[in-house]
């Protein structure tokens, strides 16, 4: 999966205008199937390999039918569906089903309102643009039939911002002053700054106030709410009723559900296999109707299928590779990666066009910066460019004190270049990829070890807290801005933000702090250029492409009006509007 993130470039990115970043993942976050899920307390999310959304279903035979069944794959199961903590795909694309959003998203990525909406009317911002006042709707509910109301806002917002509940997308939030209660349906939030990225962190769930405002802060993540399904109290037209962990997890239309629109499909499946290729061949025999990731050597086998359609487009999603900056993630106390030229190295090392060509078949791009390409923050030349060059890479290693051993491997004050690099289990694009990185940095002298680990356990026990030597993820940006300070900012070391490598450079910490003060486009885009440039000098990842999901459906029993299509260049687009929806599979 990937991780998930919050800013907006997981959208048909090229014709978006910022990106989003997690993660794989929101937090930005990592991300499930590999891909992303906008996560709404982290600006991305980590995915293991999610799908780009369907451009099209089939035909639209007739009017709507009520009463179907969705029956979705994955090979990632979810971790928790609390909003809080979502720092995956998986668990984001729950949390997209069975949460109402304050505000959700048009597809250009656009703040909007819509009847599945909490908030009333847009949000009105003060002349100095520091505080925004929020207005409910009078109908809204929870699944319990208690009222969503002002003390859920305030409640919400308050819990992000406290440290103590250690979410990983707080800095989307601690530049809140105050969050006021004017009445029962309306707001004050009120920030400490003018925080340009701000009105993306109304793209959000809201928690029930009546179920957790006694819980201590420091005991939330581990609080049954979002762990199981008869103790987690929801707003979204699907509750959740079940979940079989490894197995499936079940979703079926709230009767008490209290948009003016309801959902046409009764219930909705998630089906967990072992790996993509068993996923492919549960779409093949129909036990799926919807496969998020289809493995390039798999198109054309699923497109055999008359019944079975392919999508595939860029989504908002890219690999890296991590390197960790603290010694005590290493079996010998000593991170080999500290040195600047060192990272530089190992990313002219990697043959990453190669596996643009070879792996990802040409559907992928590659990637410089944490910038999606064409999205406005894109530095576009003005970052360095790592083209495979293995010659380079064994010179800049030499220049950082890397000498080889007697086996061949570099070593340097004693230790020798020899690291694990985690993946998710499962994932064939990341298994592949894992190898191409393990035989490019044997040739310029590193060992590398991959290592495969259920997703689930990964990202709880690894990725969020940081304990890894180097791991192969991607980030779903799941907010349509740019600042992706809570991955990347020394402010946001585990567990409150996403910076899980440890990572530290003061003049980035500056330069995402000057980004959010500046309102001006034009000097916003100046300032992102300078960061592109600045973070592929300095290499906290190695970036390394861009790249879409195939997805695949059953088009002759999932159907979508064409406004309600999924929207690939959007965080957890392939589930755009599926309240609209309907299945003639039974």
């Amino acid at each position: 999966m990937k991780k998930v993130t919050l800013w907006m470039s997981c959208l048909s990115i090229i014709a978006l205008i910022g990106i989003l970043l997690a993660g794989c993942t929101n937090s930005n976050s990592p991300a499930n199937s590999e891909t992303t899920e906008p996560s709404t307390t982290a600006p991305a999310t980590n995915t293991t390999d999610e799908p780009a959304a369907p451009a099209d279903s089939a035909e639209t035979p007739g009017a709507p039918v009520e009463g179907g069944t969705l029956t979705i794959s994955t090979f990632s199961d979810i971790v928790s569906i609390n909003p809080l903590y979502i720092n995956d795909t998986s668990s984001g694309d729950i949390e997209t089903l069975i949460f109402a959003k304050l505000y959700d998203l048009d597809r250009n990525a656009n703040l909007a309102v819509e009847p599945w909406s909490l908030g009333a009317e847009l949000p009105k911002i003060s002349e100095d643009g520091k505080t925004y006042t929020v207005k409910l709707k009078t109908t809204a509910k929870w699944s319990d039939g208690q009222p969503i109301t002002a003390d859920d806002i305030v409640y919400t917002y308050d819990t992000l911002r406290n440290p103590e509940a250690a979410s990983p997308g707080i800095s989307m939030y601690d530049k809140i002053e105050s969050v006021t209660k004017i009445d029962d349906q309306t707001v004050d939030i009120k920030l400490k700054q003018v925080y340009a990225p701000f009105q993306f962190s109304l793209f959000i769930s809201i928690l029930p106030a009546h179920i957790l405002k006694d819980v201590p802060l420091k005991d939330l993540k581990t609080n049954p709410y979002g762990v199981d399904p008869a103790k987690t109290v929801t707003s979204g037209p699907w509750k959740w009723t079940e979940w079989k962990q490894g197995q499936y997890i079940t979703l079926e239309a709230n009767p008490d559900y209290w948009g003016e629109k309801k959902p046409h499909i009764a219930k909705i499946i998630y089906k967990i296999y072992a790996d993509q290729n068993t996923e492919v061949q549960a779409l093949i025999k129909g036990d799926v109707q919807m496969t998020q990731a289809v493995p390039v050597t798999q198109i054309d086998a699923v497109k055999e299928h008359d019944n079975l359609s392919i999508i595939l487009e860029p989504g908002p999603t890219y690999e890296y590779v991590s390197f960790n900056f603290k010694d005590e993630n290493f079996p010998d106390n000593y991170s080999p990666f500290k040195g600047q030229k060192t990272r530089q190295a190992i990313a002219y090392a990697i043959n990453r066009q190669g596996m643009v060509d070879n792996v990802l078949k040409g559907s992928g791009g590659l990637m410089n910066s944490p910038f999606l390409p064409g999205s406005w923050a894109d530095p576009g030349d003005e970052a360095v460019n790592y083209t495979y060059d293995a010659e380079k890479a064994k010179s800049l290693l030499a220049e950082d004190g890397w000498a080889a051993g007697k086996d061949g491997i570099l070593e340097k004050d004693g230790h020798r270049f020899s690291f694990e690099l985690q993946y998710n289990a499962g994932n064939s694009r990341r298994e592949q990829v894992a190898a191409v990185i393990q035989q490019n940095l044997k040739d310029v002298g590193i060992e590398v070890k991959p290592k495969g680990i259920d997703f689930a356990t990964w990202i709880d026990q690894n990725v969020t807290p940081g304990k890894f030597p180097a791991v192969l993820l991607s980030w779903s940006l799941s907010n349509p801005d740019p600042d992706a300070e809570s991955i990347f900012s020394s402010k946001y070391f585990p567990p409150a933000g996403q910076n899980s490598g440890w990572y530290k450079n003061e003049k980035l910490d500056e330069l995402w702090v000057k980004g959010q003060l500046t309102v001006d486009q034009a000097e916003r885009t100046s300032i992102y250029h300078e960061i592109g440039k600045e973070i592929s000098t300095d290499l906290p990842y190695v970036f390394l492409y861009q790249y879409g999901l195939p997805q695949g459906v059953d088009s002759t029993t999932v159907h979508w009006d064409e406004e309600d299509r999924p929207e690939s260049s959007l965080a957890y687009g392939y589930l755009f509007h599926a309240i609209n929806w309907w299945s003639d599979k039974k």
